[in-house]
C-alpha cells in the first residue's frame, strides 16, 4: 500500500517512534543501551496532539521549528557521544566548533580520503533521512482528514494528560501501565545555553589572566643553575598515567621504565618525577604545549587562540632572551603554523625542515627514532653553537598506532628510508580499530617504544642537558576506560645531581615512577616551578 495512503495513525505512529528515539538518545556512549529508548518523552506527545489539531493552512511554521529544533538535539547529541568518547565532556559548540577539521584530519589519516568522505557522506545522508522521514510524516499527519484525526485526538489528549502528571504528580498515576516519562529536549537544550553563557564568562575570566601582571616577563629569570647546557623538553603523545598504573599496561612500561632507568643510571643520569595534571584528554596536544609553556590554564581551543593573540611570554621565549637558541622540532606540523609566532622560536623544524625521506607510518609523519636522530644532527652536533632550549614532540605514540616502530642502530638512519619495511609492516587502521583489545594492545607497544627510544637516546648523546620529558595528555577512553585520571607522568633526567636535588625539594620523586600517593600539580604550574628551580641559588 503506498505510503501517502497510510491513516493518519500510522503516520502518528511513526513520527513518536523517530522524534522519541532523537530525543531519548543518551548524550554518552556508556548510556546506550535498549531500556534508554523505552522511556516515554512527553514532548513527543505534545508535538504529536499539536499537529493533531492544527489547522493544515497553518502548519508550515511549526512543522518548520519543530524540525529544526529535532535536527539540532540530533546534531547536539551525536557531537556528545563524539566528544564524551575522545575527551570524556560534552560537546561545547562555542569552544569546539575548530574540532570538525581536526577530527576529520585525523579520520582522513586513519581510514583515507576516499572511506573517510564516504562514511561522513553515509553519515550525512542518514541524518538528512531521519529529518525527511519526520517532516513527511508531519505533513501527513495535518493533512490527513478530519474524522481519523479526532478520532486519534482523545487518546493521545489521555495520554498527555496522563504523562503531565506523571511528572507533576507522580504518585497520582503511579498504579497506571505507563512507561517511564520524562520532560527533557527543553532542559538538554537549556543546559547547552548555561554551557555556552559559563564559557563565555569563562573567557572574560581569562582576558582578566591574560591582562595581569606576568611575574616570570617582569622579573626576568636567569637560568643559572643550566648556564650553558642544553634544556630539552620532550612532550610524548598520548603518554599518560594510565600507562604506569592501568593493569593491563603497568607490566610493560614497569618494565620499560625500570630498564630505562638502569640504562640512565649506568650511563651516569639522576632522574626524578612526579604526577601533572593536563588540561586535555584523547586529543588536543596544543594545549598542553600552551599550558605548559605560557603557565596559565588553557583547556578550551577559545582560551588557546587568544592567548596566541597575547603578550604572555613564552618559557621558550624566556630561555631565548635569556641567551639560549630556541628551537621547536615538531614532526607532525605538515602546513603553515602561524601560532609559532607566540611561542618566540628561534627556529622551527618542522616535518618539511627535517629530512626524512622514509615511508610516513600512518599519520604519524616519521618514527621517533629519526626525529630524535634529526634532531641531535642538525642541531646539537653542529659546532660553535649555543645552548639550546629545545621543545620537541614525539609521535610515533599517537592514534591509530599502527604500524608500531621498532629501534634500530643509530649509525644506519641516514635520511630514514631504512624504516620503510616497518611503515609498511603490521595491520592497517581498520583491522586494528576493528578491535578494542587490539586498539588497547598496540597504543601500549607505541608508548613502549617512544620510552625505548628516549632512553637509548639520552644514554648516548645526553651528555650534561637537562632533559624534561613529560605526556601531552591521556589516550581515549577506549584506552583508559571513562574514570581514568587526567594526569600524565613527568621526568627530568639530568646528570647533575645538585641539580635533581632541587627538583626533589619541589615535590618531585627520585626515579621514573612517581609514587601512586603523589599529589598532582596543575601544568600551568610548570612554567613557575621551573623558572624557581633554575634560577641561581640564593
Amino acid at each position: 500500500m503506498p505510503t501517502r495512503q497510510w491513516p493518519v495513525p500510522v503516520w502518528f505512529m511513526l513520527f513518536a517512534l523517530v522524534t522519541g528515539a532523537i530525543l531519548n538518545l543518551p548524550d554518552h556512549p556508556d548510556a546506550l543501551s535498549l531500556e534508554t529508548f523505552l522511556r516515554l518523552p512527553l514532548e513527543v506527545i505534545l508535538l504529536g496532539l499539536l499537529l493533531l489539531v492544527i489547522p493544515r493552512r497553518l502548519s508550515g511554521l511549526p512543522i518548520a521549528l519543530i524540525l529544526i529544533a529535532l535536527g539540532l538535539i540530533l546534531c547536539l547529541k551525536l557531537a556528545d557521544l563524539g566528544t564524551q568518547a575522545a575527551f570524556q565532556r560534552p560537546f561545547n559548540p562555542y569552544l569546539d566548533g575548530k574540532m570538525l577539521k581536526d577530527g576529520w584530519n585525523l579520520l582522513s589519516g586513519s581510514l583515507g580520503l576516499a572511506k573517510a568522505a564516504l562514511a561522513c557522506s553515509a553519515i550525512l545522508a542518514a541524518f538528512l533521512a531521519i529529518l525527511g522521514l519526520i517532516s513527511h510524516a508531519m505533513r501527513r499527519m495535518t493533512a490527513g482528514s478530519g474524522r481519523p484525526r479526532m478520532v486519534l485526538l482523545l487518546p493521545v489528549v489521555a495520554l498527555a494528560a496522563a504523562g503531565s502528571m506523571a511528572i507533576a504528580r507522580p504518585s497520582l498515576v503511579a498504579n497506571l501501565p505507563l512507561p517511564p516519562i520524562e520532560f527533557s529536549a527543553a532542559r538538554y537544550l537549556s543546559d547547552r545555553l548555561v554551557l555556552i553563557a559559563s564559557s563565555v564568562a569563562d573567557m572574560r575570566r581569562f582576558e582578566v589572566e591574560l591582562a595581569g601582571a606576568d611575574p616570570a616577563k617582569d622579573e626576568k629569570p636567569i637560568f643559572e643553575a643550566v648556564k650553558g647546557r642544553d634544556v630539552i623538553l620532550i612532550f610524548v603523545e598520548s603518554y599518560g598515567r594510565s600507562a604506569l598504573e592501568d593493569p593491563l599496561y603497568a607490566p610493560m612500561i614497569g618494565e620499560r621504565l625500570d630498564k630505562m632507568a638502569q640504562q640512565l643510571e649506568n650511563a651516569g643520569f639522576s632522574m626524578a618525577s612526579r604526577w601533572i595534571g593536563s588540561p586535555t584528554i584523547a586529543g588536543l596536544s596544543w594545549l598542553a604545549h600552551g599550558t605548559f609553556l605560557s603557565g596559565l590554564w588553557i583547556d578550551s581551543q577559545s582560551r588557546y587562540d587568544r592567548l596566541m593573540m597575547s603578550g604572555r611570554t613564552s618559557l621558550n621565549r624566556l630561555f631565548s632572551d635569556a641567551g639560549w637558541d630556541s628551537i621547536a622540532v615538531m614532526p607532525a606540523i605538515t602546513m603553515d603554523w602561524p601560532e609559532a609566532a607566540w611561542y618566540g622560536y628561534d627556529r622551527i623544524l618542522a616535518e618539511k625542515d627535517l629530512g626524512y625521506r622514509g615511508k610516513p607510518f600512518n599519520w604519524m609523519t616519521m618514527p621517533d627514532q629519526y626525529t630524535l636522530s634529526a634532531f641531535q644532527r642538525m642541531v646539537r652536533d653542529r659546532p660553535d653553537r649555543k645552548p639550546v632550549m629545545a621543545e620537541i614532540a614525539l609521535i610515533s605514540s599517537h592514534a591509530p598506532w599502527t604500524p608500531i616502530p621498532h629501534l634500530i642502530d643509530w649509525d644506519s638512519i641516514g635520511n630514514g628510508t631504512i624504516f620503510n619495511e616497518q611503515a609498511a609492516a603490521g595491520e592497517t587502521p581498520t583491522q586494528v580499530w576493528a578491535d578494542p583489545d587490539k586498539i588497547r594492545t598496540h597504543y601500549i607497544r607505541t608508548v613502549d617504544y617512544s620510552l625505548e627510544t628516549l632512553g637509548d637516546y639520552i644514554s648516548r648523546y645526553g651528555q650534561d642537558a637537562l632533559f624534561i620529558v613529560l605526556g601531552d595528555h591521556q589516550p581515549a577512553a577506549i584506552v583508559t576506560g571513562t574514570e581514568a585520571s587526567r594526569a600524565v607522568p613527568l621526568h627530568v633526567i639530568s646528570r647533575d645531581r645538585a641539580l635533581m636535588e632541587r627538583f626533589r625539594s619541589h615535590g618531585f620523586e627520585g626515579g621514573l615512577v612517581p609514587s601512586s600517593g603523589q599529589a598532582e600539580l596543575p601544568m600551568s604550574q610548570m612554567r613557575r616551578v621551573l623558572t624557581e628551580i633554575l634560577r641561581p641559588l640564593r
